[in-house]
Parts: structure tokens; C-alpha cells; sequence
């Protein structure tokens, strides 16, 4: 069965750094974009980044433009999110989802959800 797993989460200071990872299985990775979503404490659920099946085109939400970065290595099966700059506001469990075809800001739309992994920037 398809499987996401996320690893790479932990507690770090404002205006650090952190990269997570999301490495996938059961599903042919490369005809999948992928995304990355959050859900802080008492919020929705919310959009952070999105990549192309083949890592041509990313889009990001306002909040993490010019701050976080994804990527995805096919070889591997495995989409990352650089995160610098690191805010108390991106404090939150991240989240990994695969879509086929186009990539997506709706999670409703994302066939596949990893367990998440938990970002806490501390003050």
C-alpha cells in the first residue's frame, strides 16, 4: 500500500533552520506531485508548498515565500521542504501528500497523506 513517511521535524529558535523530509512508497513517485501542508494547534489545516511531478515547477503560500524551498529527488521517492527563518508562527505538524498529475494548494484534492511530523520554533 502507499505509504508517506515525514522525518526531520524538532524544536528549533526563531530564525533557524530545519529540513524535513517525506519519503514515499507503494506508488510510482515520479508521475506524482507532491505537497506539503501544516496544522498548527486549534487552525485548519493549511497549504505550504507544492512541486511538479518532475520538480520543474513549485508554488508556495505567502506565508513561506523567500523562506522555504521544496524539492524532490525521483531517484529517491522523496520530496523535501527546506526551512529557514524559521518563525514561532511555523510552529505546526507537517505534513506530506501526493496528487497525480498537477500540483494542487487544495488538500481535499491529495489522494495521499503522510502521519506528519512536528515543527516547533521556539521565541
Amino acid at each position: 500500500q502507499v505509504q508517506l513517511v515525514e522525518s526531520g521535524g524538532g524544536l528549533v529558535q526563531a530564525g533557524g533552520s530545519l529540513r524535513l523530509s517525506c519519503a514515499a512508497s507503494g506508488l510510482t513517485f515520479s508521475s506524482y506531485a507532491m505537497g506539503w501542508f501544516r496544522q498548527a494547534p486549534g487552525k485548519e489545516r493549511e497549504f505550504v508548498a507544492a512541486i511538479s511531478w518532475r520538480g520543474g515547477s513549485t508554488y508556495y503560500a505567502d506565508s513561506v515565500k523567500g523562506r522555504f524551498t521544496i524539492s524532490r529527488d525521483n531517484a529517491k521517492n522523496t520530496v523535501y521542504l527546506q526551512m529557514n527563518s524559521l518563525k514561532p508562527e511555523d510552529t505546526a505538524v507537517y505534513y506530506c501528500a501526493a496528487r497525480t498529475r498537477y500540483y494542487s494548494d487544495n488538500g481535499a484534492s491529495y489522494a495521499y497523506w503522510g502521519r506528519g511530523t512536528q515543527v516547533t520554533v521556539s521565541s
